[in-house]
């Protein structure tokens, strides 16, 4: 029996025409269109920094390109594996203190301390894998978000690797690939600061995961990835591995979140364990991020990323518009202080959004973004081809 979660979770679109087999048949980038919106990203991407001027919206859209990664790693597991995780939070809390301690503490450069928060999150996220081929569901659900506990509880004792409850720095972590230092870069005779260089550091690695994830799905793993999440005990009477394949995508998954949580922490500049990465709503955060933005596919995880991953941070910045007294309670809508009695702080304002959105994709649009773009894209060629003189 499937858990209420795995019910919820809606699969990748079965519209979704079947491509023919061959290498040729699934380029990364199959079509013209796609290769113009991938080449229109590069360029906003360059573009970006060098246009917007304020450092808060530099971060907001900094933090979103490290949520992206993290989001592609859960999209992987959950949209092309099937397997259902709440602990994506944990590997984010890893990765963090990985780069605070090698990075900001010993110095490391940074290949070296993404390296390491890559191989730690891989290697935790092979431990829970195992568990996946004896549980499924609600099972599988709770031992995910154990997880989320386990490594608050060592981020909270562990005095000596996290600082314990009084937190650590990230601000020291080199930023330098090579020649390229992100901490100091100019572009076209202008200085960046610190958050731009990071801006760029973030959505070069989406732009790395993107392909990877794209490259990996479209190979023989990931097809067989895709048969374990179809029907698991039919790909194992064709030869498909279950433990192979399933331990391999926990871990790849986890490495990629493990990363995101690393550069995320540095741009943070200081952690705790209390806040903000080891958090329970973080890794809903995450679920709520591949639904809306489309279940099994690459860049639904990205859009996902780009429109809640910002969320909380715009409602406390926006916060102003909000506070307005509702008629009949005297009370306003949201408000950071405390002593006006709102009514919904501006974390359970966020909360309640992401809560809105989601069920309002689960109703409307299972299948993400993704898939209302597929649809129109599909009713688009229908009407082309209807139209005097086509085919």
């Amino acid at each position: 029996m499937r858990g209420l979660l795995r019910r919820l979770l809606p699969s990748p679109d079965p519209t979704r025409p079947a491509r023919p087999g061959g290498a040729s048949a699934n380029p990364l980038l199959p079509s013209a269109g796609a290769k113009i919106m991938a080449a229109a990203g590069a360029a906003g991407v360059a573009v970006c920094p060098l246009v917007l001027d304020d450092p808060f919206w530099i971060t907001v859209l900094a933090n979103a390109g490290t949520f992206a990664v993290a989001a592609l790693g859960l999209s992987l597991l959950t949209g092309f594996c099937g397997q259902v995780s709440l602990g994506h939070a944990a590997f984010l809390t890893v990765g963090g203190y990985l780069a605070a301690f090698f990075g900001a503490g010993w110095g490391w450069p940074l290949p070296a301390w993404l390296a390491a928060a890559a191989a730690a999150g891989a290697v935790i996220g092979a431990l829970v894998g195992p568990f996946a081929l004896r549980l499924r569901g609600n099972y599988l659900v709770v031992v995910t978000l154990a997880l989320i506990f386990v490594v608050t509880h060592v981020a909270r004792n562990w005095e000596g690797f996290t600082g314990g409850f009084d937190g650590i720095s990230t601000n020291k972590a080199p930023l330098a690939l090579g020649g390229l230092d992100f901490a100091d870069m100019s572009a076209f005779g202008q200085r960046l600061s610190r958050e731009q260089g990071l801006f760029y550091l973030s959505w070069i690695l989406v732009g790395i995961s993107a392909l990877g994830v794209r490259n990996l799905v479209r190979t023989r793993p990931g097809r067989a990835m895709q048969a374990i999440r179809d029907r698991d005990s039919a790909a194992e009477v064709i030869g498909v591995s279950n433990a192979r394949y399933k331990i391999a995508a926990f871990a790849v998954s986890a490495a990629m979140a493990s990363a995101a949580g690393a550069v995320y922490a540095v741009g943070l500049r200081f952690i705790t364990p209390n806040e903000p990465l080891a958090e329970l709503f973080l890794s809903i955060r995450f679920v709520a991020i591949i639904i809306v933005g489309g279940m099994g596919t690459v860049y639904g995880a990205i859009l996902g990323a780009l429109l809640l991953g910002p969320l909380p941070e715009l409602v406390k910045e926006f916060v102003s518009y909000l506070d307005v007294t509702l008629p009949g309670l005297g009370r306003p809508l949201v408000s950071e202080v405390a002593a006006a009695e709102p009514l919904f702080s501006t974390a359970a304002f966020s909360e309640l959004l992401f809560g809105l959105l989601l069920v309002l994709a689960l109703l409307f649009q299972p299948q993400g973004i993704a898939g209302a773009v597929r649809s129109l894209r599909v009713r688009w060629a229908g009407r082309a081809s209807r139209r005097p003189g086509a085919g």
